[in-house]
């Protein structure tokens, strides 16, 4: 892979990190309300596959989802402004934390209700195939959709089909507190796709470069009429459920599981790598935080700055003819 590829994805998880650590200090700070679920830990996945689509490409995302809006274009300010609740944010501020969407960049939606993104990137690879066009459908959700009628349905759908969809399952090992090892006997999620007659394998999810290459061929397989894969990326969750939400007691997690898990950090395994075969410096490194750091500084400000939606407008956007 080239240097420019490589430090383009170290950028984007970079970008992903700072800004999920901006959220958690807003909201404990309660300058941002209602339900907040951070990505960190989790950055390898969204910055590897969405580094492999185009901007006329889709994605549907989930209530942990600002990780896959970054990724895929999105920026600070007017995600900043949406999580706020005002009315420069990309939904107005009516969407908030999870339900950000973009039509411009391809983000069909994030989904507050799990699984909720499968039959709608089902649909979106319906639509690009009756369209005839070259586009990809990436459908990121967690573990805990796996067992939900809605996972098998759409990847049977798909399948029949012969859909341009790639269904990312983000295992971080819980659906809320329950772990994968309580929900199912089947621990590796990928073992489906022989149910269903389609491709798909399983990635280290903390492997950026893995995750990009695996996601690479199956978006290329895809883009020629191959057909829908399915693909788990085994990673974890640093923060609890939701911000709020904190185990402090590690009621479902031990402290040993937490920490094993931080050690490894997909960003600090990567900028080891990247440092050691002299594709970045650590100056250059800290160098890019500063400067996204600033800007997230200044889309806070913008945030801030913005007005709130106007009560009459509350039903606007809601119906095609408005």
């Amino acid at each position: 892979m080239e240097s420019n590829k490589l430090i383009e994805l170290l950028e984007k998880m970079l970008r992903i990190r700072h800004f999920e650590e901006k959220v958690g200090n807003l909201a404990a700070r309660r300058m941002i309300l209602g339900s907040v679920h951070l990505y960190i830990g989790e950055e390898a996945v969204a910055a590897g596959v969405c580094a492999n689509l185009r901007q006329n490409d889709f994605i549907t995302s989930t209530h942990r989802g600002h990780g896959h809006c970054i990724a895929k274009g999105g920026e600070f300010r007017f995600m900043m402004a949406e999580l706020f609740g005002k009315s420069t944010g990309y939904c107005q501020g009516k969407g908030g934390s999870q339900h950000i969407a973009n039509f411009d960049l391809g983000i069909l939606g994030a989904n507050g209700i799990v699984g909720g993104g499968m039959p709608i990137a089902s649909g979106a690879g319906l639509s690009i195939k009756m369209r005839n066009t070259d586009q990809v459908a990436v459908c990121f959700f967690g573990d805990g959709c796996c067992n939900n009628g809605v996972f098998h349905e759409s990847l049977n759908l798909a399948a029949v089909w012969n859909l341009p969809v790639v269904y990312v399952c983000e295992n971080n090992q819980y659906a809320v507190s329950v772990s994968v090892k309580q929900a199912s006997l089947i621990h590796d999620y990928y073992l489906r796709k022989d149910a269903y007659g389609i491709k798909g394998c399983q990635v280290d999810g903390n492997d950026v470069i893995a995750v990009y290459e695996a996601s690479k061929e199956a978006v290329e397989r895809a883009r020629k009429g191959e057909g829908p894969s399915l693909i788990e990326c085994k990673t974890y969750r640093w923060r609890g459920h939701y911000e709020g939400e904190f185990d402090r007691h590690y009621t479902y997690r031990t402290k040993k599981e937490i920490e094993e898990w931080i050690d490894k950090c997909p960003i600090a395994q990567f900028k080891a790598y990247l440092i050691e075969n002299n594709i970045i410096t650590a100056e250059k490194i800290d160098q890019l935080e500063e400067e996204i750091k600033r800007e997230l500084l200044e889309a806070v400000a913008f945030a801030e700055d913005s007005p709130a939606p106007k009560p009459e407008d509350a039903l606007v956007g809601l119906f095609e003819n408005e």
